[in-house]
């Protein structure tokens, strides 16, 4: 029997990889990464349901988008930095580590920050990420020369959108400004955020590599779709415990896993890594645009928790109400998978007809909640998204 050793070096020079570095897939690291990302989402999720629960939706709504900006950023800066310069040694496994300690610390404050607008844990816990972030940075600046430039016009933009978001913080403890004031400061933030990568890579990109961005962000999609049937799980374990087992519960969860099989299907029916190795300067697009596709696949977990939660006679909001929580981030998540392929794909399998009818059904599908069950519902939801899906594959084979 031949034994092999492995040992793992305890320390690489950081350079950027070659984009077109042949089998190059999500690590093991970078899985047991985004697991820490699960129960941040997670913690996100639930609250939001209960806030659908109670009739709070409107109310939550912006808490839920900020919340959920600190999530998604995070991981997309890591995963793009990742993407260019892992070398899965020592020092960047325990700076990934500094940054998966600072998710959980963030999850910890998902409930004050919805239920008290308490931002303190959530601004600690994306701190802690940031320096991981800036950490992995100045490294990269230090060992690789031709990438220093672009690497400290990260550490400069990441740091000064940090100390912004701290003083935020600090406003809001003092209760110096109004919550219109932190919300517009909460927008300027994240368009300096945003712009950050747009001005650190004016000069020369990073060399992230097409094929394995596409699958992250896929392996994230496959988390958020996770969460949606965990959320729906939940609420039917929550409803039998105090009701019992029943058909409108029973169908529910059925039509609950139709419905994320069919965004599932949907999401990955065209696969867009040829698109991003043809058209890397439009990656922009398509890498911010999954802010809206992601926090509409978490959405729709929160929005199926609380339809099941309310088929238990548990809820205070209307069907209508409830039914919305699952259709409005529905027809986003078809409009913007459809929206974010057109930039990228020279003949997309998607079509604008079908994609965005599919989003007007269900926009007005809950309407029949007056007189249907919300079940009912639920069920024509999850049935307009297999069309979709079904004239999609139809229409792509005449072709």
């Amino acid at each position: 029997m031949v034994v092999v050793r492995v040992t793992l070096p305890i320390r690489i020079r950081m350079t950027a990889r070659p984009i077109g570095e042949s089998h190059r897939t999500a690590s093991p690291l970078e899985l047991l990464f985004d697991l820490t990302f699960v129960i941040a989402v997670a913690a996100l999720t639930s609250r939001f349901a209960h806030a659908v629960e109670d009739g709070h939706a409107l109310d939550a709504l912006v808490p839920f988008l900020q919340v959920f900006f600190a999530i998604w950023w995070a991981w997309m800066n890591h995963t793009w930095f990742a993407s260019s310069f892992d070398t899965d040694d020592v020092p960047f496994r325990l700076l990934t580590l500094v940054q998966m300690a600072g998710v959980l610390v963030l999850a910890a404050g998902v409930p004050a920050a919805l239920e008290d607008n308490d931002y303190r844990a959530v601004t600690f816990g994306y701190l802690i990420m940031r320096v991981g972030l800036i950490a992995h940075w100045l490294r990269a600046a230090i060992e690789d020369p031709e990438s220093r430039t672009t690497a400290l016009r990260y550490v400069v933009g990441i740091t000064v959108a940090e100390v912004g978001w701290v003083l935020r913080l600090v406003f809001a403890e003092a209760g110096v400004l109004s919550a219109d004031a932190l919300l517009a400061m909460f927008v300027a933030l994240v368009l300096m955020e945003l712009s950050v990568p747009l001005w650190a890579e004016r000069k020369r990109p990073t060399s992230w590599h097409p094929h394995h961005i596409a699958e992250r962000h896929g392996l994230f999609a496959i988390i958020l779709l996770g969460e949606s049937v965990l959320a729906a799980s939940t609420g039917v374990q929550r409803s039998i415990e105090a009701e019992g087992v029943s058909v409108p519960l029973v169908s529910i969860g059925v039509c609950a896993l139709v419905l994320v099989f069919a965004l599932w299907w949907l999401y990955f029916l065209q696969p867009v890594a040829e698109g991003l190795v043809a058209r890397r300067e439009r990656s922009y697009v398509w890498g911010y645009g999954h802010y809206g596709v992601f926090a509409a696949l978490a959405g729709v977990g929160a929005g199926l928790e609380a339809a099941v939660v309310h088929l238990g006679h548990h809820g205070a909001t209307s069907a209508v109400a409830v039914a919305y929580a699952i259709a409005v981030p529905v027809a986003v998540f078809l409009t913007l998978v459809w929206a974010l392929h057109v930039p990228l794909i020279a003949r997309p399998v998607l079509h604008p007809s079908v994609m965005l009818g599919g989003a007007v059904v269900v926009l007005l599908l809950p309407l029949a909640a007056v007189a249907l069950s919300l079940a009912v519902v639920v069920a024509l939801i999850a049935a307009a998204c297999g069309v979709v899906v079904g004239a999609t594959i139809v229409l792509d084979r005449r072709a």
